[in-house]
């Protein structure tokens, strides 16, 4: 299977729960079937992106990098590659490169969220494939190239460091667990 066949079944198959995720459901799938390329950093009108929050429930707290670009703290995520098999997978493969930790466990049922937002040009839209990964006991992170820092939160320390995007998916994560 393709990953663009893959993500559209993810997509059909995605039921989010909160307000909102329905009709940005519908959009993905129709931003999909406007354009073929809308996997790729190509795409001009706007490209999936898949992401995962790194999370230790027994801590109850989160792995977050501070985005070399954005100045942000954010999950790791990023651009599907050739190589990835489906959006879980590209999902679970920026959150290992990102964080440097191996034997992350992929939280089952699905994507978490989806988050659509805008980005500078050339492209205009990340539409965001939302999962949530669980970090092994004793878990050590390693900066990656793409990160200025990488750093544990607590569940209740989230809110003053991120952005609304991330304490959705922070809640949603926890809603699942």
């Amino acid at each position: 299977m393709s990953l663009y066949d893959d993500a559209v079944l993810v997509l059909k198959g995605y039921e989010g729960r909160e307000e909102g995720q329905e009709e940005l459901r519908q959009a993905y799938l129709d931003h999909l079937a406007a354009h073929p390329d809308g996997l790729w950093k190509a795409c001009g009108a706007g490209h999936l992106t898949a992401s995962a929050l790194v999370v230790d429930p027994a801590h109850g707290r989160v792995l977050l990098t501070l985005h070399k670009k954005l100045r942000m703290w954010l999950q790791m995520g990023g651009h599907c590659e050739p190589q990835d098999t489906s959006v879980q997978a590209a999902a679970v493969r920026e959150a290992t490169e990102e964080s440097g930790v191996p034997g992350l466990t992929l939280l089952p049922g699905g994507p978490v969220r989806l988050d659509r937002h805008p980005i500078p040009a050339p492209c205009h839209w990340h539409f965001d494939v939302q999962y949530a990964v669980v970090a092994p006991p004793g878990a050590v992170q390693e900066i990656s190239d793409e990160s200025l820092d990488l750093r544990w939160f607590g569940y209740d320390e989230v809110p003053r460091v991120a952005d609304e995007s991330v304490v959705r998916l922070l809640d949603a994560t926890r809603a699942r667990l």
